[in-house]
């Protein structure tokens, strides 16, 4: 659920950066104290001189909270982080030919998390307001380049007449290839190499573009090895890599790096590697045929990995292709692996979303009366964790969501992903925003569909020829999310099945360090190579004993 998110997991590891436990610990105080309503004013000042629409974000900390986890107290941005739902109150409305120099109130009241702004505690605030414009908020976690910002401003609630917020400018587009300071020096040293042997992936797909009937383009990067000769004989195996929710395209380009230089340096065997992009306007659609976002699975393994084979100097045989994806691009490597199992040599998924929905971040999604927010007892279900502790349930983490808007968010990708289409032409919802209540209905389709324990118990006789010993599964033992539930029900089913399978689940580790040794975050990615590359080259072997075994 998401992998590699700097930000989120920068959140995840921080300490209540922007007062999460004021605005818990004071909400029931605050409903006796504030306000019947609290008004906005936001205007479009210098961010455009084009009318502008989109959803209009307005982010809200405890000042005094905020200053002091900042770097010299100063304050640059407020924003919220579903892995602390008490960061930032936010509050969302959508708007539709802002003017230049024209405002438009925002009453905070209506759509806003964890409830409205007139429950805010009286006291001093940083306020900042943020129009996503292309609704891509949800999709990656956050702002992205072209969003309209206005500067963070100091609030004091109640206020006797309605703050002004203005936005004054748009963020800027950034160079994914310029690397965090973060980064080893051998990457960063290797990286002009690195880019030199990348080609960018921009295929449009014909299935595709006839399901949404206008061009659709696959998107990604091929990372060819180090002594590529685009002339001479020699082919490769190659290994299609995705990324998990709240990723795209750019984000992928430390991975690649980190890839090319260990290459280099001989710590991975040369291969190449296509790394795929996964994300769209409604979350990630996890290369599986969808009747809403389209025929993914299909456009990848009959039109882009054909086209890719032409070009490139591939094995283009079963056992010169694996897959590689961390998160829901854990989950779609394990789908198509077992969809396509005739295809790729093999899966290497590490903490996949679930597998079995007997286990969906704990929640039995086929019990009756299925509840995604409470259990049966009423108690909240949680769905991120941190060292043992609780940092967001489910309830808190999908209505959050639902203030960012209705586009992407980790709950509506599952849907688009996964659910049958509705008679407005959208994805049915699995489960209702305000109860939790969970639709019997379209659990059965989803469990027909796409529930991968279930096909692989039902199909398994047919299966079993071209997929028995391709499914490596990795997973920490206490996942952020709670993965290694599902993942050991899927082990479970196909031991009960006889089949040949692999499953790790490895000690002490969660979701977002699952491939880090010591100073190595990417220390699995290249144990996983070597498992890989023995397969298409039988009797090679690492130049080192496999570290994570």
């Amino acid at each position: 659920m998401g992998q590699y998110r700097t930000k989120i997991a920068a959140a995840l590891l921080a300490v209540c950066v922007t007062g999460a436990g004021t605005a818990w610990t004071e909400l029931a105080r605050a409903e006796q104290s504030a306000p019947a309503q609290s008004l906005f004013q936001i205007e479009l000042d210098g961010a455009s001189q084009q009318p502008v629409s989109g959803r209009l974000l307005l982010f809200a900390s405890d000042a005094k909270a905020a200053q002091a986890a900042a770097k010299n107290g100063k304050v640059e941005m407020v924003d919220a982080s579903p892995f602390d739902p008490g960061q930032a109150w936010v509050a969302a409305r959508e708007v539709t030919h802002l003017q230049p120099g024209q405002p438009v109130t925002l009453d905070d009241d209506q759509l806003a998390f964890p409830a409205a702004f007139s429950k805010l505690p009286p006291g001093d605030y940083l306020m900042q307001a943020v129009l996503d414009v292309d609704h891509g908020y949800n999709v990656v976690d956050g702002r992205v380049p072209g969003d309209l910002v206005s500067e963070v401003v100091p609030v004091h609630l109640p206020a006797t007449s309605a703050p002004v917020l203005k936005l004054t400018r748009a963020l800027p587009t950034s160079d994914p290839w310029m690397l965090s300071a973060q980064t080893p020096a051998a990457v960063r040293q290797l990286l002009p190499q690195a880019r030199a042997h990348t080609q960018a992936i921009d295929f449009t797909s014909p299935a595709l573009s006839a399901f949404w009937g206008h061009p659709i383009a696959m998107r990604g990067r091929v990372l060819l090895p180090p002594g590529y000769d685009a002339h001479a004989a020699t082919r490769y195996p190659t290994v299609y890599y995705t990324h998990g929710y709240g990723g795209n395209n750019d984000r992928m380009v430390p991975v690649l790096a980190s890839v090319y230089a260990a290459m280099s340096k001989g710590q991975m065997p040369p291969m190449i590697w296509v790394f795929l992009d996964e994300s769209g306007y409604t979350g990630t659609v996890e290369f599986a045929d969808s009747v809403n976002n389209g025929p993914w699975g299909q456009a990848l393994t009959a039109e882009l990995i054909p086209a890719l084979e032409a070009k490139y100097h591939m094995d283009a045989t079963p056992n010169g292709r694996f897959l590689n994806g961390h998160s829901s691009g854990g989950w779609a490597t394990l789908w198509l692996q077992t969809t396509y199992p005739s295809i790729f040599g093999g899966t290497w998924s590490t903490s996949p979303d679930p597998s079995d929905f007997h286990d969906f971040v704990g929640v039995d999604l086929y019990a009756p009366n299925a509840n995604l927010y409470r259990d049966a007892q009423g108690k909240q279900r949680p769905f991120l964790r941190d060292q043992g502790k609780v940092i967001a349930t489910l309830e808190e983490f999908s209505k959050q969501e639902r203030v960012a808007g209705e586009y992407g968010g980790q709950m509506s990708s599952f849907e688009w992903v996964f659910s049958p289409r509705g008679k407005d032409g959208r994805p049915m919802p699995m489960f209702d925003r305000d109860t939790g209540a969970i639709d019997p209905k379209v659990m059965s389709y989803w469990h027909d569909h796409y529930d991968i324990a279930y096909r692989l118990q039902q199909q398994w006789p047919q299966l079993k020829g071209d997929l028995d010993g391709k499914i490596h599964l990795y997973v920490g033992s206490v996942d952020s999310a709670y993965l290694e539930g599902p993942a050991h029900k899927l082990k479970a089913v196909l031991d009960g099945l006889g089949a040949k399978s692999d499953f790790r689940f490895l000690p002490a580790k969660g979701h977002f360090d699952l491939y880090t040794l010591g100073d190595d975050r990417y220390a699995l990615l290249k144990d996983i190579s070597w498992q890989m590359y023995a397969i298409a080259r039988p009797g090679s072997k690492a130049p080192a004993p496999l570290i994570l075994h």
